[in-house]
């Protein structure tokens, strides 16, 4: 028997007056994925996360966590407890000291010793934070900010993690960090939400991506499947030799729909429309023909030109 998903949506809608925000959304999410949610502003993405969280009510359809359905003005705290919930405007205690900050959350989860201090030590430690146990928080960057939230976040061992725009405002370091301490989390079993507007925050360690527009979601794919849905390749291939002969065999060639010479490089990009082994059949063709080849390489198109040739666009 197949485990259900950790996160499964029917028909998700959230109305705030006359304005739908998140309109008859279906959503799956598989134990041990990061999902980038992704869309312009105001897609709905925060007001799904929300409700995903069981910080807002849905005006229609259901929610399942890990195959239990949350009951609508109930307290659903079984369910809650397997939930990490890091919203974007989360604030922080700056006269306290990151120890303090850190014990008086896990106590609200009714974490006691020996175990408190243990998981205390433990997330300070992978959010890099050891050094700063005793030190104020009004004295930590924006990213070592953002990483106690994190911890704080993950302090009562969740299951499902729910992130809102959490790297919105780091700097590339801070960033890479915070990427970093996703993936050790999704090693050690955890599910990840994460939204953000921005396509380059996801497509680095994002296992499966959905876009959101004006309130639904429009697109749900395993990131690989994006990848590999348009069947055209682009190759790189370089020669010591002259490139004149390489650009003529390769214009012969029945699965070479294009071939443009990058004459400071020495090299020739081919649009390909053949599969992995087409490709491999090609190299060993120039071989057999005894082309000197010093480079042949494919390329992958980022999610930004994906989702640009599908139509959408993101924004900042």
């Amino acid at each position: 028997m197949t485990n259900p998903p950790v996160i499964a949506t029917t028909q998700l809608t959230k109305q705030f007056g006359d304005s739908i925000a998140v309109s008859q959304v279906d959503l799956q999410v598989q134990s041990g994925e990061i999902y980038g949610l992704i869309g312009p502003n105001g897609a709905g993405k925060t007001t799904l996360i929300r409700m995903l969280a069981t910080a807002e009510e849905p005006t229609l359809g259901t929610i399942a966590i890990g195959g239990q359905t949350l009951i609508q003005n109930q307290p659903n705290s079984e369910v809650k407890r397997r939930i990490g919930f890091l919203p974007d405007d989360f604030p922080l205690y700056d006269d306290l000291l990151v120890w303090d900050y850190l014990d008086y959350f896990a106590r609200l989860y009714y974490l006691r010793e020996p175990e408190l201090n243990q998981r205390l030590q433990e997330v300070l430690v992978l959010v890099d934070l050891e050094n700063k146990r005793d030190s104020p928080i009004s004295t930590l960057s924006r990213g070592m900010k953002q990483r106690l939230s994190l911890a704080r976040t993950i302090i009562h061992q969740p299951t499902l993690l729910l992130l809102d725009e959490p790297v919105s405002g780091l700097d590339p370091v801070a960033r890479v960090q915070f990427r970093q301490t996703l993936k050790t989390l999704q090693q050690q079993g955890l599910t990840i939400l994460i939204s953000s507007h921005i396509l380059s925050d996801l497509e680095d360690f994002c296992t499966s991506i959905g876009i959101m527009q004006m309130g639904q979601l429009v697109e749900s794919s395993e990131l690989r499947a994006l990848y590999n849905r348009d069947q055209t390749q682009q190759l790189i291939i370089s020669t010591v030799a002259d490139l004149a002969p390489l650009e003529s065999f390769l214009q012969e060639h029945s699965l070479v729909s294009e071939c443009n010479i990058i004459p400071d490089k020495h090299r020739i990009a081919v649009t390909f429309t053949g599969t992995n082994d087409d490709i491999v059949a090609l190299l060993r063709s120039l071989i057999s023909a005894n082309f000197p080849i010093i480079d042949f390489h494919r390329t992958q198109e980022s999610l930004e030109e994906i989702f640009i040739k599908m139509g959408y666009r993101q924004t900042s």
